[in-house]
């Protein structure tokens, strides 16, 4: 057995060994006597430099070092769903009240038992991906058991239908023992066949998402916006209400009341794919701003590594990051403590590498098992004061497909989700119309662009408005101002608190924005034939802006239509 090496220097999570040879880049060595977890980030010489995953209060010059011969990695395996783990994929849901690292191993009890059903017979060849079974009884979807990345050859061997241990070897292909557990190591990302050029969108539930910014099963979004614009509240709406099979919610330096709000509306929820518990398909990631700082910088590693295990099974799996300004704030404070020459704002100079890293694997993919599925990525950004030109944001969107941009001026006018149609965009809307289109709703672009022409021009003569004043405009252009607050109001606006409006189908959606745009076109042509703009300003329209909540079917919206439109035609 080697001799241990020894610690030489600490500096918070920074901490310098000797004498431990053959380590490499990224291996997890153990420190002192309570086994602290720590990751090899440089090497020079015969000394090693580590961040180190907990707290290192307690550990002296001149402790031990053991090496674990391991990179970082996450056990995969039945168990996820439905839990709550931190940043390095330790149970938290089912750990004791008092913690030390070394009860926080990453291995779970050997006595766990779980029902094993095989789906094939021994003797087949088979390759990666292949389904050699399920487990039942883990949480809300199909659990299945496939052959591990690079393994091949004949099935010897396939355990009986059952309880087997956690342990317990269920398969063996070649000579290779196939378990229902796997370690992975979080920051390599898990291989398939090809990426997929077909597209389907992502449906959030959210209409200003889906109708103006929508985006691709595969893609990634970046949510940046100030304090107080709701980004935790938009990212756990689609994290309720998106139409994938799995999500993996990553809180990344968040506030804990915030995880546990998260927690507790996700057990109330019913999911309306399953019909359980919307946490029952659901993996939590708690890595809250109390929790160890360089836990927080493998969270959102561990996080995508999840989803690309539910990935492999076919499955469509959303991770959703809260917030990844925290995570690089870690990489700041690890790098400003080695001393690497600091870029902008104090942030390390590979700060684009690591997110690249993180949002380059998403994707929509053809597994080896020959499915298709997705992996989908939306992480908040929160700057400080709101600056959306600070490092990481401007790093952020060099590598997202879309951008949903919160506006302060919105939140503080109560509007939710605040969500700014000036700064927002998406790459995807082509794609998304020409999808609708090839589904049988040919006029989506032409609405969708429409909303944009109106919503910017409203904006532009609300500007003019100010300094002007609104009576000394056109009455065209006040109908434009008009529109575009009803725009807003109605279609834009979402009370996630509503047991109606917290969650809109595509349809829905669609039928809400034609509602708007055709009683706006009802006051563009009345304003033509000569009724006073003053008098459709004055109208009341508390029953369109209500459709959205009172009219929930389509027989309701269609009546409201049929009202207001009559009730417009006889204004004098």
């Amino acid at each position: 057995m080697t001799q241990p090496g020894r610690i030489r220097r600490i500096n918070g999570p920074l901490v310098e060994v000797r004498d431990v040879p053959d380590t490499a880049m990224y291996e997890v060595l153990e420190l002192g006597d309570l086994r602290i977890p720590a990751e090899v980030v440089a090497i020079s010489g015969d000394t090693c430099t580590l961040q180190a995953f907990e707290y290192t209060g307690g550990l002296r010059v001149g402790d031990s070092v053991h090496r674990t011969g391991r990179p970082l990695s996450a056990r995969l395996g039945p168990g996820l769903l439905g839990q709550v783990f931190d940043g390095l994929l330790r149970p938290l849901s089912t750990a004791p009240t008092w913690l030390s690292p070394q009860q926080l191993s990453l291995e779970e009890s050997a006595g766990d038992r779980w029902h094993f059903v095989p789906g094939m017979e021994q003797g087949h060849q088979v390759s990666p991906g292949a389904v050699l079974g399920v487990v039942t009884g883990s949480g809300a979807i199909e659990h299945r058991v496939l052959v591990p990345p690079g393994v091949t050859g004949e099935l010897r061997f396939l355990a009986e239908a059952g309880k087997v241990p956690a342990d317990a070897t269920v398969a063996r292909v070649g000579d290779v023992d196939v378990g229902l557990f796997e370690q992975w190591p979080v920051r390599r990302p898990r291989p398939f066949e090809r990426r997929e050029e077909t597209f389907v969108p992502l449906h959030t539930g959210q209409r200003v998402l889906d109708l103006l910014f929508p985006i691709g099963a595969g893609s990634t979004t970046a949510v940046p916006g100030g304090f107080g614009t709701g980004k935790t509240v938009l990212l756990q709406q689609v994290a309720k209400w998106c139409d994938a099979d799995v999500i993996v919610y990553v809180g990344c330096g968040e506030r804990g009341n915030e995880m546990a709000d998260v927690l507790g509306e996700l057990a109330e929820l019913a999911d309306p794919r399953t019909g359980g518990r919307m946490i029952d398909r659901t993996v939590i990631l708690a890595n809250t701003s109390n929790m160890p700082m360089m836990a927080r910088e493998a969270s959102v590693f561990t996080g995508v590594t999840v989803a690309e295990y539910f990935r492999d099974m076919g499955y469509h799996a959303v991770v959703v990051a809260d917030s990844t300004s925290r995570w690089a704030e870690a990489l700041r404070e690890f790098a400003s403590r080695t001393g690497a020459l600091p870029a902008e704002e104090g942030y390390p100079a590979d700060l684009s590498s690591a997110l690249a890293a993180f949002y380059e694997r998403a994707g929509r993919v053809r597994t080896h098992g020959g499915q298709v599925a997705a992996v989908t990525v939306v992480g908040a950004v929160s700057p400080p004061g709101g600056d959306l030109t600070e490092p990481v944001t401007t790093a952020t969107e060099r590598f997202v497909r879309g951008v949903w941009s919160l506006d302060r001026d919105l939140a503080y006018a109560r509007h939710y989700p605040a969500v700014s149609w000036a700064a927002s965009y998406s790459h995807d809307v082509a794609a998304v119309g020409a999808w609708h289109a090839g589904h049988g709703n040919q006029g989506w672009a032409a609405r969708r662009a429409r909303a944009m022409t109106l919503l910017a021009e409203a904006a532009r003569l609300t500007e003019l408005a100010e300094i002007v004043g609104t009576r000394t405009l056109p009455g065209r252009e006040r109908m434009t101002i008009l529109g575009g607050r009803l725009l807003r109001d109605t279609v834009l606006a979402q009370s996630a608190l509503s047991a109606v409006d917290a969650s809109c189908t595509v349809e829905r959606g669609a039928e809400l924005l034609q509602l708007v745009l055709d009683v706006v076109d009802r006051c563009l042509a009345l304003v033509d034939r000569g009724v006073a703009a003053t008098e459709l300003e004055e109208f009341d329209f508390g029953a369109l802006i209500r459709a959205r909540e009172d009219a929930p079917e389509q027989a309701d919206l269609e009546r409201c239509r049929t009202e207001i439109l009559t009730a417009l035609e006889a204004l004098p």
